[in-house]
């Protein structure tokens, strides 16, 4: 199955599109199992966070790549919350086929200005942009909680950047370790109706199995979750090293973690479809 690009999964899903944040190369490999194991497509998304961590892009995006390339299901790459238009430039060139820019934190028209910039070069490489409107909370203590995005600012903005995708805030947090975000799904039904463009949810490891039905029935299509399979992950390993702590074969707990998150994700994807 060749990579393919996320408007080609967007656009052909008829329910909810799961996107799961690659760490490690045992994420990567984890995720497209459990998609396997679900035959859905898949999105990889690599944080900002995540290029810090490693210290560049290009070794965890080629890892990426690799891995999404060699899948039995649709799977695209994509960038994740970059606030740095170097680094979106850097991922077109290294050819992932979406971006998500992040200007939330700017003034309005601020960042209206650079995320039009962003949209313009990307389109220019045939690259797919999601932007943000509203607050999404808990992401590095900038974004408010309590903010919502309102549909006609929404309407505006995708009129004034061009981007393809929307992330709103809609009640989500990001890096929630429980299960008890409260969705707005009136405004998510309201957004949907009058935004032109897909919606898209962070902070979804905070929603319910349920609720995350609930937004995909409303109108959310694209669906971001990355703490709880970091919960799986080094859950996992934790159990692990307790049953046998004279273990010193990193592939061993390692693998114990690629085979929960890969659960997870089989299981998440079922939610959404």
């Amino acid at each position: 199955m060749p990579l393919v690009g996320i408007a080609e999964i967007v656009n052909s899903a008829k329910a909810g599109v799961g996107a799961f944040n690659v760490i490690q190369l045992e994420h990567a490999t984890a995720i497209v199992a459990g998609a396997e194991a679900a035959g859905a497509p898949v999105v990889l998304q690599i944080s900002e966070n995540a290029v810090r961590y490693h210290g560049a892009l290009e070794p965890v995006a080629l890892a990426a790549l690799a891995v999404a390339r060699r899948a039995a299901v649709p799977v695209a790459v994509h960038l994740d919350h970059a606030t740095d238009r170097a680094l979106v430039e850097e991922a077109v060139a290294l050819g992932l086929g979406s971006v998500m820019f992040d200007a939330s934190a700017l003034p309005d028209e601020e960042n209206v200005a650079a995320t039009a910039q962003v949209v313009a070069h990307c389109h220019a490489h045939g690259v797919w942009v999601e932007a943000e409107l509203g607050e999404v909370g808990g992401k590095d203590g900038v974004h408010a909680p309590g903010v919502r995005t309102k549909p006609h600012e929404a309407v505006d903005y995708v009129a004034r950047t061009g981007v393809d995708a929307l992330a709103v805030a809609v009640g989500t947090s990001h890096a929630m370790t429980t299960k008890d975000a409260v969705l707005d799904l009136a405004l998510i039904a309201e957004l949907h109706a009058a935004v032109p463009v897909p919606l898209v949810l962070h902070g979804s490891s905070g929603v319910s199995d349920e609720n995350l039905r609930d937004a995909v029935r409303h109108g959310m299509k694209k669906i971001n979750i990355a703490t709880h399979l970091n919960k799986a992950f080094t859950g996992a390993v934790r159990d692990y090293l307790a049953r046998d702590p004279q273990v010193v074969d990193s592939r061993k707990y390692l693998k114990a973690a690629r085979d929960a998150v890969a659960r997870e994700v089989t299981h998440l994807l079922g939610v959404l479809s």
